[in-house]
């Protein structure tokens, strides 16, 4: 379904300027952005896929991951067909980086989809969210009045004026924070770092729950000296915020061995000198997805894969000593 895109620029009579990331593609008549969604169209900037779902499932709020949001709950899910990065390792690039056949479902159809079934709302995930923006934000607010809520799994990659937006209608987000180096992103991602620095601090700021993710590359991102850097960053912000490490595995147009187990354990090890809350993912270590209380070591949350239970939790709190952990629960 076409729509007028928001967030543009005229340029000329015939070209137009797209605002919604950092990328701001320069658009003449009939060029599509680097999301493959958004065009030019007579001089007006459209999007070719509001509303246009590429899948949709009820997962555990785990897979996504966050797993200090509502533990064992369900969430409905779904996402856009593209995405405004073009990584070299991405895991999802028969939907993200190839156009495939999508089915409309309007805003109303798919907020009453989300209050079935158990959902506790919306998870716009699985490509890149952001470049859905008008459809999130219609969605958005059907959601608020089922008192249902609006989840991101994201790569972060957004300008201030469209994230300020969304901050107001999100209550969670995962980003995918890839690198602390801005060569790491120009060469695999096609983005750049400091836009994704930026807007993580700004969410940091706000009332939205926030994790986030490193997808740990061998030779790539996985030196002690990169873990360190993404490590502090995180610490800088808070050492609340939970950090989920993730194992790498051959896929798109990277074919470098999967990560080795020690290199996960070694970055969970220098991720809990500093914060609260280290996770492993993409890997099956026992107790390496436990939410453990960083005071009297009690377990709160267990996890053997997406089988959640919940332990020693009174609220937000441990059971045992009240340390809060500050899960939304």
């Amino acid at each position: 379904m076409l729509k007028a895109a928001e967030f543009s620029q005229t340029l000329s009579e015939s070209r137009v300027g797209c605002l919604l990331c950092p990328a701001e593609c320069k658009l003449g008549e009939g060029q599509v952005g680097i999301c493959g969604c958004r065009f030019n169209q007579d001089g007006k900037l459209m999007t070719s896929n509001y509303g246009e779902l590429v899948t949709l499932a009820v997962d555990p709020i785990e897979k996504k991951p966050l797993y200090h949001f509502y533990p064992t709950a369900d969430i409905l899910s779904t996402g856009p067909n593209g995405c405004n990065f073009s990584c070299v390792n991405c895991q999802n690039w028969q939907i993200s980086q190839c156009k495939i056949e999508t089915a409309y479902w309007s805003p109303e159809e798919l907020a009453d989809a989300a209050n079935r079934d158990g959902s506790i709302g919306i998870a716009f995930t699985y490509t890149e969210p952001l470049i859905w923006y008008e459809y999130i934000m219609d969605v958005a607010p059907l959601l608020k009045a089922n008192g249902q809520k609006v989840v991101l799994v994201s790569n972060g990659y957004v300008s201030p004026r469209p994230l300020e937006k969304l901050i107001g209608v999100m209550d969670a987000i995962n980003i995918d924070l890839k690198s602390m180096r801005p060569d790491f992103y120009r060469r695999i991602c096609k983005g750049e770092l400091a836009p994704v620095l930026d807007n993580i601090r700004a969410i940091a700021e706000s009332n939205v729950h926030m994790e986030l993710t490193n997808l740990v590359i061998p030779t790539m991102n996985d030196s002690e000296e990169d873990l360190k850097q993404l490590i502090d960053f995180v610490a800088s912000l808070s050492d609340m915020i939970p950090l989920h490490f993730s194992a790498y595995h051959p896929d798109y147009k990277l074919e470098l061995p999967p990560t080795p187990i020690d290199t996960m354990l070694k970055a969970r090890e220098l991720a809990r000198r500093k914060l609260k809350f280290v996770y492993l993912g993409n890997v099956h270590i026992p107790g390496c997805a436990n939410t453990i209380c960083p005071a009297c070591k009690r377990l709160l949350v267990s996890r053997d894969g997406y089988q959640t239970r919940i332990e020693g939790l009174n609220g937000s709190k441990c059971a045992d000593c009240g340390e809060e952990t500050a899960i939304v629960v």
